[in-house]
């Protein structure tokens, strides 16, 4: 028993998996104990076992199992996991439990299996127990189907799957095994129970013994519907709750509601479709045309034959439906008339939903076919129409039974009446909405009234049973008129009629008909007695919810009728009131007269007539009070008015009479119960006063009341026939203004545009000018409804005419409609009848479509035609097609009957010939237009072929069909595009293009609908495979498209789907509906629904379910895309408005109204700049596409998630473009407030805008640019600029618009243009706009070119880009150009360049051809216009833009009008208009461009020639250039209000190509920076000017350099203009410190670079341009932000290091750079931000490590590096450690190890040194120092003062060197070197001594002492600038040459600060202070020669103009004043020593 022992240790989970089976039996016993104990479904205890399960119910042991399975039923029925097990589990019990002998064991494995299915495995468990079938052995087979019919029994058949089982029915019941057999007839008697007949037709096929058996058993089956006993566990509250009810003893509700539910099965989805149309006989088409009839029999017979199949599998089946038709409409053989139709009845059978394409051919010939009275061919005919009726909608077949209605023939109008009420039968409250009733109801009521009693009873019957399918609210409206006997007989038949849908529908009508009858009695019958008989039956319940219902209307509305038949319980919508209204009789004027004497004071009627007016007036004064005293109910409108009509009535003369007269007549239609009869007896006389001067306002007022009260459309349909009913002109234009008025205040609804539009034309036609006018208007407003089929009406009117009107509707076009204010409050007082408004907007729009007077065409598509377009020829074919496309372009609109024309166009769809498909596509699109909503019709039969060509692999036939495919939905709404299988059917094609253009468009469409046919579902298995297609374009479409399919479908639909997909692909798009689930959009809201819940609650529920159909009816019948163009009914309209604007559920809009009171924009720190950063590395898109594709919307969203209220977010990315709009005004609303949140998210609106303009709606166009104008208005005031990313994903979007073909739409677009160039420069616009130009759109070229002009007019030709030659070369191509727009404009605008260039524009030009030349020519003559001063109004206009806002803020936001006084933007603008500028402003402040683009010579800015007069060798270097040369201009005090534009402006020409440009550009600069109080102007452009500047520095070195045509000292010119601008600016501390670390590593970059080119040295004043660089140099190093620039040199000589391509001498020199930084340093150490150097050298280091720059050729960078950490740590000591912040792991820094042995080191080295021995020891070698090392060192700096450059540096070290190390040996240096190098150097060091030791006494021999106190650290910059005398000692002039040679060898030194150089002229007057010059004043000097140059000429040209206003201008003549003025300055220096 050991081993016993062992097991019994185990876990239980191990027991059962042991071999031994007693071991297992103990597990499963354990096991079983334990899964009854655990009483959380979620243990993780019942995952342990999940891999077990299996083996539980297959052990080997019978014994065992029984265990097992006791124990795996426990685990299904309480563990949360079991669901994972249920495939293995059952197929387990199936193959191993099933062949059991013991019953027990299959009785637990059935429990298991049933157990499954109640844990929602249900699928599953079917799939495996079908399987099971198919096994050998009976005994499983029979357990299964045992398993199957439990399970049936207990969960129903809406749970388990029948139609899988009724499948293999057929195979079991001939299985050889009885026991098979018998289970089989068991479960088939089961099935039998839960669907009844649907089994037959499968089954038909059996045995007869064994059907006839399952007849016997189920008849005894129990009728009623059937129950499930068990459910799900999801259903298993619904359980509980049905015993509860059953308890109570009521048959349950929801029992009920399942039973309805039951039979979902239908026999026909059981069936297997056969395919027929290969069957028929290959001469059927020849039989059926055959000449006798018994042939014709033969055919039809067979076809008989095969429809008889119950289901058919779909085909075309158009050429068998028509050849079927034609017996049926042309045969004359009855016989074969019945035949055909039974055929055709069994095609619709079969097909079902297919056939509903061919419906709409067959139901007119059939109906038409009743004229027959044979009974059989009646019965037959009826049973064809009625199964054809199930294959479509009532909707779509309207059309052609309404044609029928008023055939003469009555056995036509009966038959057809008793059609409609068969198929009312099938219809719902929701599938026959009002728009459907209407017609109907219209029709049927004439045929009441027919003589024929049959054609009578007929018409009751359909009315009565469309009462009976809707209530009596729904159709009373249209039985306004029916007597009271018709009525009672409607009725009658309304009862007796039996609905398809159940009794369902029945209660819930009667109970809707019940409460209304009170009240729609009253108004329908006539005053009296039989109203009040009428209402007593039911009186004391309605009326006493009559308040209720009303919502809080008025109670005094709900009394009953009073005597006028006025009283209205329920009803006060529109409707009710216009019935009501036509009741009231009219009384004789005795009647009326009594009753006004009633109400009205005695005086008061005897005065009407009098003779005398004043009493007259004082009678009118008496009625009007009474009027305004009187109670509605008492008030007798019609006696009163009669009265006012009584003699004179109308014909009054006394205006004030007439006045108060008609202010009456609008009183009692307000206050009163005013009926149409009223209103007929005063509107004659009003519209006669209309157009009365002064009474002709109170006609309109009394008219706009009686509107209010009538209803507008009858009151203006009158108003309008009396208005031309006479002659007078101003009436008739009166009348239409007030109409025009009246439309806008009480909306479109209702109003009947045919009537007014024969008015209209009379109108149009009218020879008075204010008639014309005002139908104009009133056309206008039309247009605001109706849209643009409104002119269709008026294409053939006079050409003058018609432009007048299209000037008009363009006028209105993308205005919103306004809001109705007038005729709402009668019609909106119930809860319920909101729901009814909700339907009108949906009348509305049909309403306008029908009015269009639509053409008959059938009769011109000709069977030749149709051959022709069939023809074998192409060419005949594209004739025929030419054909089609006249008749319809002819008739404009026509009727839905096209004849044969849908079949021949069909074919055309797959010609061979593309071009062909795509003219077909353009005819049905404006099929589509012409049809309007009846194409729907044609949806089946063309419309989806339509579809098949989206699969076309040519790109321009696939856009035209998706362009037709969208008229087409326009028109008809998507209904019945997803009805049916067809697009599934469509989709399951695998063609790549097909799919994702259909998804493509599913995807746009889906959104938009609130409801879609339950045919969509099919779609779904297609969609997944298309998620898995091999085409990437199709999978990511079909995911775009997945959100959508769920929002209808809902996500368990969805799911669900999946299960029949392989568990792989199952797994992937289960993720895919998880991801789309996220993303699912709510359904749109319905409109109006805003109110339709009845306020509070408070009506009873029966009163609910009228809202809810009129909900549905919307959603069949309206268009889903909402159309501005459509009118909006007044009704939705003012509710939606009422609701607060939006559609949602009034609940919900409180909490909305909250959300929305924050900030729109939300500031994100630094958002902006990370995108942009995203946007160059390349993380997110880059914004640039031809059409803006899903990816970029998604990203857009996502980047303004942020930074953008969600709410508003909603609103810009919803499908609607209403949303959009409404995002726009709120925008605009918050633009002024929230400027900071626009600017910090501009890049993202401006984004958003650029999608705007691809969308096609023009409101919303309107709208965007309106926001821009608005937008870039702000950002000019907020001086903000646009950065190049905000601009490059703008502009480009907003040039295409300027193409647009509306010009309301180009003016604003070049409004935003011209706005944009103060927020960006127009330099920068250009090629953009260039861009434009090669647009093919003309309209955009031209307006380009246009604007290309423009901006040359107002900036000069700078603003051509990159040269105004190339860009004037690019502009002339386009005179060449096939639109005449294009070639003026082009022509134009190079005239505008002629303008401000003269003939210079030819050579720009080059050639042309003679043809375009001589077009030029012309045109340039024809202008013959000389330049002129306009363009400076457009400067004035566009103050000028800064790009810092912060920084400049202050300085710049000057008052407007010094902005506009600004000469410099004059100038600027002005730039090339000599004569005017020379009026306006100086030379100096002008861009040349005249000059420098004219380059011959005459103005060529020589340099003086100064540095060649050698005035000694004392001279050679030194010029004095300060500003005494030249006088500062007059106008430059204007210089203050100038801005930044204009630097920006200067600055970006700096770095032209065009050396002229740049120079003059330079000059300006200059000028600016040389005067303190304009250099702050240049604050904020520091690095944009420095960029400017070393770009063109690489431009001169790259290119100039190089180019053999350019005479050098241009050159030198230039880089003499560059150097000193830098010094100039460098000299200017505040400037030179806002230089960025980046700009300053390029500039010193760019200086060294210069500094060893050697092409420059070979120049003659190379030397002196290296000097200078020099000089600059020290400069930057000493005057710039010192982190900045010790930050850029390491970075800089990182880069050199790691460059291969560097030159070693490079790096030197950045080192050198850095060695002058580190003796900088004592006196910077506290300003420089430490931690970002150290960063720097530790990221040095990190690339450099020791080892790495050991083994660099040279030593200096280790030592560069040691040197500067060294003094670093000198001077901070051990702090210096505590700034390693910004170093991310300082441990693994060999940075930090090297601090802290330099710490340890200094500590004890240094402790006794003194500071100023630290400082000058810093830069010199370690102590320790080899001696060798010194050698080094000294060569080193001997090698400094050997070269020309940085011998003042070497001098300073060879003096620190000898003061530190007194002993040193200098001799064996300066033995070797020439006699005048060692004077020169012991000079040199004297001199340093002299500076160094200047506070003390210097030995006499030099006989000078320095007066200033000289800087301590040696620096090229400290100048001895003027030398005092202090022991009076005579001084001879040979010291100053002495000095002046080492000055000049120095380079020229300046220690006075630049900023307080005081000017020259008084440092002139104050002889005892020389000055000594420097290389800067050089520079300086040349540039202002070259100024005096350009003045000099501007002089002379002034003097010939003698224009010039301002003074004299003070400029030497030649340069040799200089000369002489040197010569004077050197005298006076001498005689101040004396």
């Amino acid at each position: 028993m050991g081993d016993d022992s062992e097991w019994l240790k185990l876990p239980v989970d191990q027991k059962c998996e042991h071999k031994l089976w007693k071991a297992r039996l103990s597990g499963y016993e354990e096991a079983l104990k334990i899964f009854q104990k655990i009483k959380d479904e979620k243990s993780p205890e019942w995952s342990k076992y999940l891999g077990l399960i299996k083996k539980f119910v297959t052990d080997s042991n019978a014994v065992v199992q029984l265990k097992g399975l006791e124990a795996a039923l426990v685990y299904v029925e309480n563990a949360h996991v079991a669901g994972k097990t249920t495939g293995e589990v059952v197929s387990g019990v199936v193959s191993k439990v099933f062949n059991q002998p013991k019953a027990k064991a299959k009785e637990l494995g059935i429990e298991i299996c049933l157990m499954y299915i109640e844990i929602e495995k249900a699928e599953a468990v079917q799939e495996e127990l079908l399987k099971g079938l198919d096994n050998k052995n009976p005994k499983i087979v029979v357990a299964c189907i045992e398993t199957l019919r439990k399970a049936l029994s207990e969960f129903g058949s809406k749970i388990i799957l029948l139609k899988p089982v009724i499948k293999v029915l057929p195979k079991l019941f001939e299985s050889r095994e009885k026991a098979v057999r018998d289970e089989a007839k068991l479960i088939a008697v089961e099935i039998y129970r839960w669907i009844r007949d649907a089994l037959r037709p499968p089954l038909q096929n059996i045995n007869s013994v064994q059907l006839k058996e399952l007849e016997e058993e189920w008849v005894k089956l129990p009728t009623g519907a059937p129950k499930p006993s068990r459910f799900l566990r999801s259903q298993q509250e619904l359980e509980a709750k049905l015993e509860q009810q059953q308890s109570a003893g009521g048959d349950a509700e929801g029992g009920g509601d399942d039973g309805d539910e039951v039979p979902q099965i239908d026999a026909y989805e059981l069936l297997e479709a056969v395919e027929i149309l290969s069957k028929l006989p290959k001469d059927f088409y020849d039989k059926i045309e055959a000449k006798k009839w018994q042939e014709r029999k033969e055919a039809l017979e067979a076809v008989e034959v095969l429809v008889k199949n119950p289901k058919l599998e779909a085909g075309d089946y158009a050429d068998l439906v028509k050849a079927l038709k034609k017996v049926v409409g042309k045969d004359t053989n009855v016989m074969l008339v019945a035949l055909a139709a039974k055929c055709l009845t069994g095609l619709a059978v079969g097909l079902r939903k297919k056939f509903g394409q061919y419906a709409g051919h067959v139901v007119p010939t059939i109906l038409e076919k009743f004229k027959e009275k044979k009974p059989q061919v009646v019965q037959a005919l009826q049973e064809a129409i009625d199964a054809i009726f199930l294959t479509t909608t009532l909707q779509n077949i309207s059309e052609d039974v309404l044609a029928v209605m008023d055939n003469k023939n009555p056995t036509i109008k009966q038959q057809t009446s008793l059609f409609i009420a068969r198929s009312f039968r099938h219809c719902t409250a929701s599938t026959l909405p009002k728009s459907l009733l209407k017609p109907f109801c219209a029709a049927l009521l004439k045929h009441i009234n027919d003589s024929a009693p049959e054609v009578r009873d007929a018409a009751f019957e359909a009315l009565g049973t469309a009462l009976k399918v809707v209530g009596e609210k729904a159709v009373n409206p249209f039985l306004a008129d029916v007597d009271k006997l018709k009525l009672d007989k409607i009725k009658e038949c309304s009862e007796k009629v039996e609905l398809v849908h159940g009794k369902k529908a029945g209660p819930g009508a009667d109970k809707k008909e019940f409460k209304p009858v009170p009240g729609r009695a009253a108004a329908s019958g006539a005053a009296g007695d039989k109203d009040m008989k009428d209402i007593s039956a039911p009186k004391p319940g309605p009326l006493k919810k009559a308040p209720a219902t009303k919502a809080g209307g008025p109670p005094k509305k709900g009394k009953p009728a009073a005597p006028g038949g006025t009283g209205s319980t329920g009803t006060k919508n529109k409707k009710a009131l216009e019935t009501k209204e036509i009741v009231e009789p009219e009384l004789s004027v005795e009647v009326c007269e009594e009753k006004a004497s009633a109400v009205l004071p005695p005086t008061c009627i005897q005065l009407l007539d009098s003779s005398n007016w004043k009493e007259r007036l004082a009678c009118m004064e008496e009625f009007q009070k009474a009027v305004e005293l009187m109670d509605r109910t008492e008030m007798p409108c019609q006696a009163l008015v009669r009265m006012l009509a009584k003699k004179p009535g109308w014909k009054e003369t006394n205006f004030q009479v007439m006045q108060m007269k008609l202010h009456i007549v609008a009183l009692i239609a307000q206050k009163g119960n005013f009926s149409k009869t009223s209103a007929q007896i005063v509107l004659d006389g009003l519209v006669d006063k209309i157009g009365d001067v002064k009474c002709g306002n109170n006609a309109k007022e009394a008219m706009t009341a009686i509107a209010e009260a009538c209803m507008l459309p009858w009151t203006a349909e009158q108003v309008m026939s009396m208005a031309f009913s006479q002659k007078n002109p101003k009436n008739q234009s009166e009348t239409l203004n007030w109409l025009s008025n009246a439309i806008k205040e009480f909306g479109f609804s209702g109003l009947n545009v045919k009537a007014f539009i024969s008015n209209v034309k009379t109108a149009l036609a009218a020879t008075n000018p204010a008639v014309r006018t005002s139908a104009i208007t009133l056309l206008g407003v039309m247009y605001l409804y109706v849209g643009p089929s409104l002119r269709m009406f008026f294409e053939d009117e006079k050409p003058a005419l018609l432009s007048q009107i299209d000037a008009e509707f363009e006028k209105m076009q993308g205005q919103s409609l306004p809001a109705p204010t007038r005729g709402l409050s009668k019609h909106s007082t119930s809860g319920a009848e909101e729901g009814e408004d909700a339907d009108e907007p949906d009348d509305g729009t049909n309403d306008v479509v029908d009015l269009l007077p639509r053409t008959e065409i059938s009769d011109k598509i000709t069977s030749e035609l149709v051959s022709k377009i069939g023809d074998k020829n192409w060419k005949i074919r594209k004739e025929g097609l030419d054909e089609v496309a006249g008749i319809i372009n002819e008739a404009k609109f026509i009727q839905p009957n096209i004849g044969e024309l849908p079949t021949a166009l069909k074919g055309r769809l797959n010609d061979s010939n593309k071009i062909l498909v795509q003219q077909t596509l353009n005819i049905l699109q404006q099929l589509a237009v012409a049809m309007g909503p009846n194409i729907k019709q044609h949806v089946k039969n063309l419309g989806i072929p339509i579809i098949t060509v989206l699969g076309d692999s040519k790109n321009n036939v696939r856009a035209a069909a998706l362009a037709t495919v969208n008229a087409w939905a326009e028109q008809t709404g998507m209904k019945e595009w997803l009805e049916g299988e067809d697009l599934s059917e469509e989709l399951k094609k695998e063609n790549p293009f097909l799919r994702q253009e259909l998804l493509g468009w599913l995807a746009e469409k889906l959104p938009t609908l609130r409801s879609t046919p339950t045919d969509l579902i099919l779609c779904v298995p297609q969609l997944y495979s298309c998620l898995e297609d091999r085409n990437g374009d199709v999978r990511k479409k079909a995911q775009d498209a997945l959100p959508f399919f769920m929002m209808h479908l809902g996500y368990e639909k969805m799911a669900k789907a999946t299960g029949k997909l392989k568990p792989t692909s199952k797994d992937q798009v289960l993720a895919m509906l998880e991801k789309a689930k996220a993303n699912m959009p709510a359904k749109p809201a319905a409109p109006g629904k805003a109110t339709s819940k009845p306020m509070g609650g408070s009506a009873p529920a029966k009163f609910q379910p009228a809202s809810a159909p009129v909900e549905d009816a919307v959603s069949n019948t309206v268009e889903p895309k909402p159309d501005p163009k459509k009118a909006k009914a007044p009704g939705v309209s003012s509710k939606v408005k009422s609701a607060q604007g939006k559609k949602v559920p009034s609940k919900t809009s409180l909490k909305e109204d909250e959300d929305k009171s924050g900030p729109i924009f939300i500031v994100v720190p630094n958002g902006k700049e990370q995108r942009m950063k995203d946007e160059k590395g390349l993380k997110v898109l880059k914004w640039n596409f031809t059409a803006p594709r899903d990816e970029y919307i998604e990203q857009l969203k996502t980047q303004m998630s942020s930074c953008v209220a969600k709410w508003l977010q909603d609103e810009m990315f919803h499908s609607d473009f209403q949303h959009h709009n409404k995002a726009l005004a709120v925008m605009v609303d918050h633009l002024e407030s929230e400027k900071e949140g626009v600017i910090g998210c501009l890049d993202l609106i401006l984004k958003w805008l650029t999608l705007r303009f691809f969308d096609t709606n023009t409101s919303v166009l309107m709208k965007a640019l309106e926001y821009l104008k608005l937008l870039f208005t702000l950002l000019s005031e907020e001086e903000y600029h646009l950065t190049e990313n905000e601009a490059a994903s703008f502009i480009p979007y907003l040039i295409l618009k300027v193409g647009e073909p509306k010009d309301v739409i180009r003016k604003d677009v070049r409004a935003i243009l011209n706005r944009m160039c103060l927020v960006y420069p127009a330099s920068k616009m250009f090629p953009f706009i260039m861009e434009g130009t090669k647009s093919k759109n003309s309209k955009q070229r031209a307006e380009c070119l246009e604007e290309l002009g423009c901006l040359v007019e107002s900036y000069g030709m700078n603003v051509c880009q990159p040269t105004p030659g190339k860009a004037l070369k690019e502009i002339a191509i386009h005179i060449g150009d096939r639109d005449n727009a294009v070639r003026n404009a082009a022509l134009n605008t190079i005239v505008t360049v002629y303008n401000v260039h003269g003939d210079q524009v030819f050579k720009l030009i080059g050639n042309l051809s003679e043809k375009d030349m001589s077009m030029l020519e012309e045109r340039i003559k024809r202008s013959a216009k000389r330049p002129s001063a306009a363009p400076i109004k457009q400067v004035e206009e566009k103050p000028q833009r800064t790009q810092s806002v912060s920084s400049n803020a202050n300085m710049l936001r000057k008052g407007p009008a010094e902005d506009m006084s600004s000469k410099l933007n004059q100038a600027r603008s002005m730039s090339g208009h000599p004569d005017a500028a020379h009026q306006m402003v100086r030379r100096e402040f002008q861009l040349d461009l005249d000059e420098i683009e004219n380059d011959n010579g005459t103005v060529r800015c020589e340099m003086p020639e100064l540095v060649q007069h050698k005035l000694d060798d004392i001279f050679e270097p030194v010029l004095i250039p300060e500003p005494k040369i030249r006088a500062v201009s007059p106008h430059f005090d204007d210089m203050h209000s100038n801005t930044a534009s204009t630097i920006n402006f200067i600055i970006s020409q700096v770095a032209s190509g065009d050396i002229n440009t740049s120079i003059q550009a330079l000059t300006q600069i200059d000028e600016v920076l040389r005067q303190e109080d304009k250099a702050e102007a240049m604050s904020g452009h520091i690095d944009q000017f420095l960029i400017a500047t070393f770009m063109q520095l690489r431009l001169i070195y790259n290119t100039h350099m190089a180019d053999e045509k350019l005479e050098k000292d241009e050159i030198i010119k230039l880089y003499s203009c560059i150097i000193g601008n830098m010094i100039s600016l460098f000299q200017i501390e505040s400037l030179a410190r806002e230089a960025s670390t980046g700009v300053l590593k390029d500039l010193m970059h760019g200086l060294i670079t210069l500094m060893l080119d050697s092409r420059i040295e070979d120049l003659e004043e190379g030397q002196q341009v290296i000097r200078s660089v020099n000089l600059l140099v020290v400069k930057v190093l000493e005057k710039s932000d010192q982190t900045n620039i010790l930050s850029a040199l390491l970075v800089l000589l990182q880069d050199s290091l790691l460059a291969t391509a560097s030159s070693p001498k490079f790096s030197e020199l950045v080192m050198k750079c850095l060695w002058r930084m580190v003796r900088l340093l004592p006196d910077t150490i506290n300003s420089i931000n430490l931690d970002r150097i150290l960063l720097d050298i530790h990221i040095f280091m990190k690339v450099f490590p020791k080892e790495k720059l050991k083994q660099c050729k040279s030593e200096f960078p280790i030592r560069t590096l040691k040197t500067l950490l060294h003094t670093l740590c000198k001077l901070k000591g051990p702090k210096i450690l505590d700034h390693l912040t910004m170093i991310d792991n300082k441990n693994e820094s060999e940075l930090e190890a090297h601090l802290c042995r330099m710490m340890k080191h200094s500590m004890d080295q240094t402790g006794s040194k003194s500071d100023k021995e630290t400082e000058k020891g810093a830069s010199r070698i370690d102590e320790k120092s080899s001696k060798a090392k010194v050698n080094d060192f000294l060569a080193e700096i001997f090698k400094k003062i050997g070269s020309k450059e940085n011998t003042k540096e070497g001098l300073a070290e060879l003096y620190e060197y000898k003061k530190k190390y007194s002993d040193a040996d200098i001799e064996p240096f300066l033995k070797n070197s020439s006699q005048f190098f060692q004077s020169y150097v012991e000079r040199g060091l004297r001199v340093i001594e002299m500076e160094r030791e200047g506070k003390g006494r210097i030995p006499t021999s030099t006989g000078i002492s320095p007066q200033m106190e000289v800087t301590c650290v040696p620096t090229p910059t400290s100048t001895v600038s003027s030398i005092g005398n202090t022991n009076g000692e005579e001084v001879g002039p040979s010291v100053y040459l002495e000095r002046l040679k080492i000055l000049r060898q120095r380079c020229g030194l300046d220690n006075t600060k630049q900023d307080d150089r005081p000017p020259l002229t008084s440092l002139l007057s104050k002889p005892a202070v020389p000055p000594v010059a420097s290389s800067t004043d050089m520079l300086h000097s040349k540039l202002s020669q070259l100024r005096e140059s350009r003045e000099q000429h501007q002089h002379s040209d002034l003097d010939s103009n003698q224009t010039h206003s301002s003074g004299p201008l003070t400029s030497s003549s030649s340069s040799t004043t200089n000369i002489d003025d040197l010569k004077k300055r050197l005298e006076r220096i001498k005689s101040s020593r004396k």
